[in-house]
């Protein structure tokens, strides 16, 4: 309003200065040479005047006016070009439709967002909300009718193929004169987000069920120490007695199996040492040897090429990586499906481990994202996509690698390699 007032001050003050000096002007020439004139040379005189003086205002003033019109149109045209690119240019895919979810504006990180283009989608029913929220919509726009804006509310939304993915969801009212209300939406892919928060449930998750089954261990352990030694009493007093022995069979295994957990549940800092490789596969077969079981499942070990073959690596990170492939393949074959470990020698004088299945494989799309944390190919609730990338970090740490290898229908294999020990250490320096 006050632009308007300063318009049509200036205009009137301009006009009335310009209209002076015309008079002024014109007062000078009659004086200068019409002062001797008649009555009605002065009267043609006066109303030349008035002619030309109302001309030159005129112009005067369609010239300001147009000069002022032009500088309008070059504004609104700047600030239309400032509000396009704020528009295509922000982040999340700004949507405005009114309240029959008509689309009016789309800008372009909705293109990208949800696959449709601007030209195809405006003027159409907005087709990103799934069914069943469609009421969810309106239930955020009615709060808007009533003067609360809806900020940041996670809710889901379709990509042109019908897909649904989670957003993050504010709705605002937008008004222009003239006009019903309009809705403002705003949102973002938070995909990214919810996988992550979604993975470290899952890893809080399973960070709880290690600390109860290492407490469960540490309680078995009496227990199963004072049986085994009820049992050898026992042998001792009857003699060899074949369901003592295998009893006492496997309270060894079960009381062994409880101190490797107690083992595999303890953290601490890096401690490298003299490993066997052999001895290393050969321990975590037998460790891992009862979950496969229970899958119906086959594990076939080759470690002949590997005897002899001695690293330098923390055995408690080397045998949590073994029991991550070995993890990884289990899940990865059906019931009754084959997994083969083997140890041996590279070509570039590294000690190589591998471990395969027969299962589904992996897709290069997905192979290349493998080693990402928190990627995984499981479905939810299955992994939390850390395993690889403590796989591949722990190599990194030794001086070694990992790969995988693996082909759709055809099963994959992880082989992870770590330099060879060639120098002569006692025997007594392996761990095993």
């Amino acid at each position: 309003m006050g632009q308007k007032h300063w318009f049509w001050a200036t205009l009137t003050l301009s006009s009335i200065t310009l209209v002076a000096f015309v008079f002024a002007g014109w007062e000078l020439v009659e004086n200068r040479f019409f002062r001797d004139a008649n009555y009605l040379t002065l009267h043609y005189l006066y109303i030349t005047r008035g002619v030309a003086s109302s001309l030159v205002l005129t112009f005067w003033a369609a010239w300001f006016v147009l000069r002022q019109r032009r500088q309008s149109e070059e504004d609104l045209r700047r600030s239309n070009e400032r509000y396009r690119g704020l528009l295509e240019d922000f982040p999340g895919g700004v949507i405005l439709y009114d309240k029959e979810l008509r689309v009016v504006e789309w800008n372009a990180s909705a293109e990208q967002m949800y696959g449709y283009r601007k030209s195809e989608i405006a003027g159409r029913p907005l087709p990103t909300v799934p069914s069943e929220r469609v009421e969810e919509l309106r239930e955020f726009m009615r709060q808007v009718d009533g003067g609360e804006p809806v900020l940041n509310v996670e809710t889901m939304r379709l990509d042109r193929n019908g897909v649904p993915f989670p957003v993050q969801l504010s709705l605002r009212p937008f008004r222009e004169r003239g006009e019903a209300i309009h809705y403002l939406e705003a949102t973002y892919d938070i995909r990214e987000r919810v996988r992550w928060r979604d993975a470290m449930v899952e890893l809080e998750k399973l960070t709880s069920m290690g600390k109860m089954a290492a407490g469960t261990a540490h309680h078995l352990n009496s227990p199963l120490a004072a049986l085994l030694l009820r049992v050898e009493l026992m042998r001792e007093r009857i003699g060899d007695d074949g369901d003592l022995a295998r009893i006492e069979e496997g309270l060894k295994f079960c009381r062994h199996f409880v101190r490797r957990l107690l083992d595999f549940s303890r953290s601490g800092p890096v401690n490298k040492e003299i490993q066997d490789v052999e001895a290393a596969v050969q321990s975590v077969a037998a460790f891992f040897q009862p979950v496969i079981q229970a899958r119906h499942a086959t594990l076939t070990v080759e470690t002949e090429q590997g005897r002899g073959l001695r690293v330098c690596a923390d055995r408690n990170l080397l045998e949590t990586v073994l029991l991550i492939l070995l993890s990884n393949a289990l899940d990865a074959v059906p019931a009754g499906g084959e997994i083969g470990m083997w140890c041996g020698p590279s070509r570039d004088d590294q000690a190589e481990i591998a471990v395969r299945d027969n299962g589904a494989g992996i897709s290069s799309a997905d192979l290349a994202r493998v080693f990402e944390p928190f990627f995984t190919t499981k479905e939810p609730g299955k992994g939390t996509g850390l395993g690889l990338a403590i796989a591949r970090n722990f190599a990194n740490e030794h001086g070694g690698s990992i790969r995988l290898e693996s082909e759709p229908g055809k099963g994959t294999t992880a082989i992870i390699g770590l330099p060879l020990v060639t120098a002569s250490v006692p025997a007594e320096g392996v761990l095993r």
